[in-house]
């Protein structure tokens, strides 16, 4: 039974979330906190590879029952985490907490996190019948860390080890992986990936200063390998060299690429590699408010593509 305490409690730390987060538009309030990220030169997905008290410990955003939380979700709370300091994976509602008799701490501030819902609704078509249409729209919720949590057990306060790589020599858990997608990966001048030929051009390994850049570039371009017809088909309307569909493509790589570092255990590619792509992508964000959202869901698509290509 919820006692008017809980709910009470309840009330106090939905309002301190809810207070500032208008309900009437998600797609545009996640949007303009990654637009002011970027306008400080800051990109969010990769906050947790620069926070310090998450060094050599990202991982992918997890519910409290283990099942990794997705798509732009991750974005969302890995920003969060890394702008304050929280070191656990483990995230919750305030009523999840309660039953595993555990309490958020007082004063605490949850995180929006977001999910895909759809309403029906009946209109008449040319032949005066009655139709049915689907229409998606996004809800949201709050969560909390558990570092804001008391009384949980210590499964969700232990930070998980951290994975290395050898800055010298190849990966056999990293090689295993790609090989395991069967993309045709040849040495070449540059890292790239060909739609036409279907085919993935990549430096000598030696060429590169450490082993994780050259998994990191690897991944960003595996990502790319995903948009063929023969796979999840991705067209972004991608023409030439820098329009706006090659920044959409270019932004659904990095996120991926970011996906399979937290997954594999590696960093990806250092910022400075993509500050050529940054006035791009806030011109598509400002231009789209639903882009962030549906670069990060095709990035999800294309990584899940790539764990279900690995044996069972």
């Amino acid at each position: 039974m919820t006692t008017t305490r809980q709910r009470s409690r309840q009330s106090n730390h939905r309002n301190a979330s809810d207070s500032a987060s208008p309900q009437n538009d998600i797609y545009a309030r996640v949007t303009a906190k990654i637009i002011t990220d970027l306008e400080s030169g800051n990109l969010t997905w990769r906050k947790p590879w620069n926070a310090d008290h998450l060094s050599g410990h990202v991982q992918r955003p997890l519910r409290w029952n283990d099942i990794p939380y997705q798509g732009v979700n991750t974005l969302l709370l890995w920003g969060t985490a890394a702008e304050q300091g929280y070191t656990s994976p483990y995230w919750m509602t305030y009523n999840q907490a309660v039953e595993l008799k555990a309490n958020v701490r007082k004063g605490e501030k949850g995180t929006h996190v977001v999910y895909a819902d759809k309403i029906i609704k009946e209109d008449t078509n040319d032949q005066g019948e009655l139709e049915a249409r689907q229409i998606p729209f996004l809800k949201c919720y709050v969560v909390f860390n558990a570092d804001q949590i008391e009384g949980l057990s210590d499964a969700f306060y232990k930070r998980p080890e951290p994975e290395t790589v050898n800055p010298i020599s190849r990966n056999e858990q990293l090689e295993t992986f790609f090989a395991q997608t069967k993309a045709d990966i040849y040495t070449g001048s540059q890292a790239a990936y060909s739609i036409t030929t279907d085919r993935v051009q990549m430096p000598p390994f030696e060429s590169f200063e450490s082993a994780e850049s050259y998994y990191a570039v690897l991944a960003h371009e595996i990502t790319h390998w995903t948009r063929h017809p023969s796979r999840l088909d991705r067209d972004l309307g991608r023409k030439t060299y820098g329009d706006a569909g090659y920044a959409k493509e270019e932004l659904v790589a990095e996120l991926g690429a970011c996906f399979l570092a937290a997954d594999l255990g590696f960093e990806p590619m250092p910022e400075s590699k993509h500050a050529a792509y940054i006035q791009s992508w806030l011109q598509a964000l400002q231009d789209d408010k639903r882009f962030i959202f549906q670069a990060a869901s095709h990035a999800q698509k294309a990584v899940e593509y790539l764990h279900a290509l690995q044996p069972s």
